[in-house]
């Protein structure tokens, strides 16, 4: 904490210049408008001085507790973050083809996209998936699609990341199945599954099961990879979502960590020790249009993960307290007026990002609230990063705005009030009760109209669509078309496999797999054995519906 003395002086120097040089100033030209506020309609004072600190105690040093200036000592001096551009569309072929492009390029890390279909755990060939396959990502159905998928990419030597929820334990297991066949070391094997299944109940609405039934199955690969994959992080708990639903810079934080609490309260009920699992638990947020409040937003997570590990978990392994977390561009911020204005959004927003010690990277191309996009468009998503880190000279120094009355204030509100969610949640029972009563679900939506009513108001603007608007668009942006061939394709091959397979061997896995969940048993090796006979995904959810059913939303 500050001095009193040090806080008394600071008060009166801002009195006197208040008086002395802001009055007069004012009286000359006054200030643009009535009030400024952020993205998330949070008022921003004039000035930020030493007694805006007050709350603040020492910020510390990166790479020590509680982290507030990151968790590496050298920050981007000793590597620098992944550049992991999120990539899927059309046929496994494809986006391999994509896959293999960005690495050329440059990427060091791979994220794949799948299609709506895969993610609700729908083949490609059910009546459900029509005029929706390969159209927002790669569609895979079985693990034919997912071999295809990595063809000449050994899972050893590159980090995958997989944004699958519902179905994401079967994704694991074609993970593990595909290692197993390119002879690749378990204990060397590295990447991300997202499986982060409450924010689907929360904001994204992709779900199958009812929410304990589905919480089991991501507990299932928590203990499945403390055993076998150690490198693997078996969640990316994710704030992306919930801030693309409408939700605030601080709502994001509080849902995104409150989140990971009850997965970690869930894999200590399993019987597991927080020490042998929390260490690969990762997060994933948005990185929005208000700078400073992204930026604060990233410090004060750490602060708060690192707190709650410690005081609540009892937790000993300093990774357990470290928080590191991938971040993307905000795509909801994305306008289909000027695309081309979307190049200076990204840069901002992933400038934002790297200034808040990101340890992934996804920058978002320019034609996205067109299309899927295209090669052009993601290479220059993709050298967006590159310039950021290779000319700008923020990587040189570690958190070079740490001490920033501004953002050390902002960084300490929301760490406050992100504790005052928590204590609200917790009166619920937990997350999974604040969600079935749907709170963070109200708080959201309120959020999103009240963001919507200042942007009709014009209080929030967005460049090209509520002001500076052009009758015509100065450029035609050309655009990546999925035609309905590639659901033909798709379907072809999964016909192929489903006629030569052993379908007496899949009808067993699917038999074992229903009598295991019937037993409350970890279905991970039950899985493995089921996609290494080729059961398709859509199949092996069915064979959990019969024993777990399907999730209906309430009414709010």
């Amino acid at each position: 904490m500050k001095t009193e003395k040090a806080l008394s002086k600071a008060k009166e120097e801002f009195e006197r210049w208040e008086k002395e040089t802001l009055k007069p100033a004012l009286e000359k030209m006054p200030e643009r408008k009535e009030k400024f506020e952020g993205v998330s309609l949070e008022p921003v004072k004039r000035l930020y001085t030493e007694a805006d600190l007050e709350e603040v105690s020492e910020i510390g040093f990166p790479g020590e507790y509680p982290y507030r200036r990151g968790i590496h000592p050298t920050g981007y001096r000793g590597k620098l973050w992944t550049m992991r551009q999120f990539a899927g569309f059309s046929t496994p072929e494809e986006t391999n083809q994509r896959f293999k492009y960005l690495l050329s390029q440059g990427q060091t890390g791979l994220s794949v996209a799948y299609d709506l279909p895969t993610l609700m755990g729908i083949d490609a060939d059910s009546p459900l998936a029509e005029g929706e396959v390969g159209k927002c990502g790669v569609s895979v159905s079985s693990f034919a699609d997912f071999e295809v998928l990595f063809d000449g990419i050994h899972l050893e030597e590159v980090t995958v990341s997989q944004t699958i929820n519902a179905p994401a334990w079967i994704f694991l297991a074609f993970y593990v199945a595909l290692a197993e066949k390119q002879g690749a070391d378990f204990k060397k094997i590295s990447g991300t599954l997202q499986n982060d299944i409450l924010k689907e109940y929360i904001a994204q609405k992709e779900w199958i099961y009812p929410i304990r039934p589905a919480m089991k199955l991501v507990i299932d690969t928590f203990e499945f990879c403390s055993k076998y994959l150690p490198k693997y992080n078996p969640i990316s708990v994710s704030g992306y979502h919930i801030r693309e639903a409408g939700a605030t810079a601080l709502q994001e934080l509080a849902f995104t960590l409150r989140d990971g609490v009850e997965y970690v309260e869930y894999g200590i009920r399993r019987g597991l020790k927080v020490d042998d699992f929390a260490p690969r638990i990762s997060f994933f947020f948005n990185a929005h249009n208000d700078f400073f409040e992204e930026i604060a937003k990233y410090r004060a997570a750490r602060v708060i993960w690192a707190k709650t590990m410690k005081e609540r978990f009892g937790a000993q392994n300093p990774r357990s307290m470290q928080l590191r977390f991938h971040t993307q561009t905000a795509g909801v911020s994305l306008t289909v007026q000027q695309p081309l204005n979307n190049i200076a959004r990204v840069a901002i927003q992933a400038l934002a990002a790297v200034l808040g010690g990101t340890q992934s990277l996804h920058t978002d191309a320019y034609d996205e609230a067109l299309a899927l996009p295209t090669d052009l468009a993601a290479l220059i998503a993709l050298r967006t990063q590159q310039i950021i880190a290779e000319e700008t000279g923020v990587a040189n120094t570690v958190d070079p705005l740490g001490g920033s009355y501004y953002v050390e204030a902002l960084t300490e509100k929301m760490i406050n009030r992100c504790f005052e969610y928590f204590d609200r949640i917790d009166d619920f029972g937990g997350m999974i009760e604040a969600v079935e009563a749907g709170f963070p679900q109200r708080e959201i939506q309120e959020s999103a109209y009240q963001y919507q009513k200042a942007l009709e108001r014009g209080e929030q603007v967005i460049v090209g669509v509520n002001k500076y608007v052009m009758e015509e668009e100065p450029q035609k942006v050309e655009i990546l078309q999925i035609d309905e061939s590639v659901r033909d394709r798709q379907v072809e091959r999964l016909q192929r496999i489903k006629s030569t397979r052993d379908n007496g061997a899949v009808q067993i896995c699917l038999d074992k797999l229903k009598m295991a969940a019937k037993r409350n048993e970890n279905l991970m090796p039950l899985t493995i054995e089921a996609v290494k006979t080729y059961a398709t995904v859509e199949e092996i959810c069915s064979a959990l519906r019969d024993v777990y059913g399907v999730y209906e939303e309430p009414i709010f």
